[in-house]
C-alpha cells in the first residue's frame, strides 16, 4: 500500500491513546453542509485492535469470515447514522443546492421510479438504492463542500466499530432475541426501512449498524480477504469494478446476517430492471436495501492526496457496476 493510501486510511498512524494525549478535540461533533440547513452527527471512533471477523464456533458463520485475525485500527470519527435522503439530495437535487459543482462533477440522474418505497426523501429516512459510485461521489461532494474529506469505511473500519469493543457475534451479545432493540430486520421490520436513529445505538454511539439498510464499504469484495488482510488497517483496494463489500444486513434480512462479521458482496443483478441503455450508474433498481454512512480521517489528507484517492477508487472505475 502505497503512502498516499496509508495518510488517507490509517489517519497518521496514531493510536487511541497518542492521539487523546494530542488533540483534545476527538470528540463528537455536529457538521451542517454549508448553504442548507442540514447536519449530521460524527462520532469518535477510539484506536485500538479487534479480532476481525468470526471464530469457526460462531453461530450461523460463513467461510468468508475467517480466519479470523487481530488487527490493530487508527481512530477516525464516524457517522452516527446512515446518510440520509435530508442529507444526500441537497446533492442530488440542483434546486436544494444552488452553489455550482467541482469541475468534472455531476449530479445524479434522476431514477426512473421512486426508490423510497412511497416514504419520500425527507424526515431522516435512509437515501438508499445508489450504487457504490453514487455513494464516492457523495462523500466526493461532500468534501469539496465542507473543506473536511470524508469517504467510506473500509470493511476493517465497518466492524470494528459496529462492534464497540465486543467480541459476540452481535455487539450487545450472542442472544439474537435482543436484535429488535437495535436493529430494523425480517423479524419486526414491517418490510421497509424506517428513519434513522430510532432505535439503540451500540457503545459507540453508531445506530442502526445492524439492519435498516445494508452499507457500502470501500473494498473490493474477496471470499479469501481475511487469510491476506494487513495487520494494521487493512482494506482490500479495489482492483475490478465489482463486487464490492457490503456490511450490517438489512431490513429484509434474517438474524444471522446482521452478525458483525456477516459479509455481502454487489450483485449486478441488482439493477437488472432498468431500461436504460447504458444502465444508470448512479442508481440500482432493485436494491431499495442498500445505503451507506461515512467516515472521517482523524489526519485529513492534502488537496492532492485527496484528488489521488478520488482518482484511484472512484474515477478509475466509473459506475463501480
Amino acid at each position: 500500500m502505497n503512502k498516499t493510501y496509508v495518510t488517507l486510511l490509517l489517519g497518521g498512524m496514531l493510536t487511541g491513546n497518542v492521539y487523546a494525549q494530542q488533540d483534545k478535540s476527538f470528540s463528537a461533533y455536529e457538521q451542517k453542509i454549508p448553504g442548507s440547513a442540514v447536519t449530521f452527527k460524527m462520532v469518535p471512533i477510539p484506536g485500538g485492535s479487534f479480532l476481525f471477523g468470526s471464530p469457526a464456533s460462531e453461530k450461523g458463520r460463513n467461510a468468508n469470515e475467517g480466519p479470523q485475525k487481530k488487527v490493530e485500527m487508527a481512530p477516525f470519527w464516524m457517522g452516527a447514522c446512515e446518510v440520509t435522503y435530508d442529507e444526500y439530495d441537497v446533492y442530488a437535487d440542483e434546486e436544494k443546492d444552488k452553489t455550482p459543482l467541482p469541475d468534472g462533477m455531476t449530479r445524479p440522474s434522476p431514477p426512473y421510479i421512486d426508490l423510497t418505497l412511497g416514504m419520500g426523501k425527507t424526515g431522516g429516512f435512509p437515501a438508499n438504492s445508489m450504487s457504490q459510485y453514487g455513494a464516492l461521489m457523495y462523500c466526493r461532494w461532500l468534501y469539496n463542500k465542507t473543506g473536511d474529506f470524508y469517504r467510506l469505511p473500509t470493511e476493517a473500519e465497518w466492524e470494528y466499530a459496529n462492534r464497540a469493543g465486543a467480541t459476540t457475534a452481535y455487539p450487545f451479545g450472542n442472544d439474537a432475541s435482543q436484535l429488535k432493540e437495535y436493529a430494523w430486520y425480517a423479524d419486526g421490520g414491517e418490510g421497509k426501512y424506517h428513519k434513522v436513529g430510532l432505535l439503540k445505538p451500540n457503545a459507540w454511539g453508531l445506530y442502526d449498524m445492524q439492519g435498516n439498510v445494508a452499507e457500502w464499504t470501500l473494498d473490493q469484495y474477496d471470499d479469501n480477504f481475511l487469510k491476506a488482510a494487513d495487520a494494521k488497517d487493512p482494506w482490500n483496494k479495489p482492483t475490478a469494478k465489482n463486487p464490492r463489500t457490503i456490511k450490517g444486513g438489512n431490513y429484509q434480512d434474517a438474524a444471522p446476517a446482521l452478525r458483525s462479521a456477516a459479509r455481502l458482496k454487489s450483485d449486478l443483478n441488482w439493477n437488472r430492471r432498468d431500461p436504460q441503455i447504458p444502465k444508470s450508474k448512479w442508481w440500482n433498481a432493485d436494491a431499495p436495501f442498500i445505503g451507506f454512512r461515512i467516515v472521517k480521517p482523524v489526519k485529513q489528507p492534502t488537496k492532492e492526496e485527496a484528488e489521488k484517492f478520488f482518482a484511484e477508487v472512484l474515477d478509475k472505475y466509473v459506475g463501480a457496476r
